[in-house]
């Protein structure tokens, strides 16, 4: 499984909304912004002042892909990464 945020950089295009203004009515880091950008987890935190900030759920922001449209999406040249159980 695969974290993607493909879908919060669709609200921004949506809203006409930049990634420092996001950073900024959220309230968020450019460490988290820069994971984000990379598909890299990030904390419940992060995600729960996004969502306040844009007025959304997280489903809005994110979704898990299966293991199929992972490497279907990687092998396009698009940066995925996984999903960790706890412990590996």
């Amino acid at each position: 499984m695969a974290i993607s945020y493909r879908k919060l950089w669709i609200q921004l295009i949506d809203r006409n909304m930049n990634k420092t203004e996001l950073r900024e009515v959220s309230g968020i880091t450019t460490n988290a912004l820069a994971a984000l950008g990379k598909d890299e987890r990030v904390t419940t935190d992060v995600l729960n002042k996004i969502c306040l900030a844009l007025k959304c759920d997280v489903g809005d922001i994110m979704e898990i892909l299966p293991d199929e449209e992972y490497k279907k999406r990687h092998e396009r040249g698009k940066k995925l990464n996984p999903v960790r159980k706890r412990g590996e």
